[in-house]
């Protein structure tokens, strides 16, 4: 990710038929998540507590900067760019307008750590009315309006908005969001995040439809146009080799791979050969098992049973 600054990692989340959910109607999630790839966590510098380097950074912060950190403390830096967040906000954006969804939400923890995280916040909305200001309709435009017109004009300028076609940008904090994602997932369409952010809240919305066994992802600069697609969960050596493991994410990520090269035929091709197959309950057992109609099937014989029915 670093070497080839892949900034954008993105993960949609999606139901598929047949596929047991440990929600009511995970019908409701389709979202697609964009993820900052190289900044926050990822290039977070941290030292463990009583090592000579963590006592000189906080002899530092507490001399140089006043600030009261604890002289036994572990302690973290997470660097977050204005640049490095205005790409991944402009990526998200540029994706919602070409798929024709209706909104963005930038997800963050900008009350609490206002200028990481409210940073990324601000420089997205910056970002939206700066270079997309014809195709937006942001969150602070329509307090704007509200606050020097009234309530019901913001609210008139809002589904003026909508009605035109622009996106909608929004923002909520992320603790929030989690809580909504299972009470009004209809209400979010793409999601640019942080990255530690982005993987508590991909995790969980997989976990919605089914599981991160069906949940792909892709590692993408959309400048240079390098990209790397691959499942989100880790690998598991443990199963290797023994015919159990499920490999629709892998597949996924492939059909992710293929509508970037421009192969959309293709990559439908293999989405509506699951499809198909998870409505008759033909899948892997860790989601067979919970099928009602289910039948578990080895990773050579369900990727058997994908081929068949391309």
């Amino acid at each position: 990710r670093q070497t080839l600054d892949l900034y954008a990692c993105i993960r949609p989340i999606r139901y598929f038929e047949g596929i047991e959910s440990p929600v009511k109607h995970p019908e409701r999630v389709d979202m697609i998540v964009f993820r900052e790839n190289t900044e926050d966590v990822y290039a977070g510098i941290e030292y463990k507590a009583g090592t000579p380097e963590a006592a000189k950074l906080i002899a530092f912060l507490r001399d140089e900067l006043g600030a009261d950190v604890d002289a036994s403390a572990a302690v973290g830096i997470k660097p977050m760019t204005e640049k490095g967040s205005k790409r991944l906000v402009r990526a998200a954006i540029r994706h919602a307008l070409a798929q024709n969804l209706p909104s963005v939400t930038l997800v963050h923890k900008g009350n609490i750590m206002k200028f990481t995280e409210g940073g990324f916040k601000l420089w997205g909305y910056a970002l939206a009315e700066r270079e997309f200001a014809d195709l937006t309709f942001t969150w602070p435009q329509y307090e704007k309006i509200k606050k020097e017109q009234g309530e019901e004009a913001a609210n008139t300028a809002l589904v003026e908005a909508s009605k035109a076609g622009k996106i909608i940008i929004k923002d909520v904090i992320a603790d929030a969001f989690l809580q909504n994602t299972l009470l009004i997932p209809e209400e979010y369409s793409v999601i640019a995040t942080l990255n530690l952010n982005g993987d508590y809240i991909s995790d969980q919305l997989a976990a919605m439809v089914g599981g991160i066994g069906i949940a792909p992802g892709a590692n993408i600069n959309y400048n240079s146009g390098h990209a790397i697609f691959e499942a989100t969960h880790g690998t598991a050596p443990n199963i290797a080799g023994k015919n159990l493991v499920n490999p629709s994410s892998l597949l996924l990520s492939s059909v992710m791979m293929l509508e970037y090269m421009g192969w959309s035929d293709a990559a439908n091709l293999i989405t509506s050969a699951m499809e198909q197959a998870f409505s008759a309950g033909e899948a892997t057992h860790d989601l067979a098992r919970f099928m009602p109609n289910g039948k578990s099937l080895g990773t050579k014989e369900f990727g058997d049973r994908i081929i068949s029915i391309i």
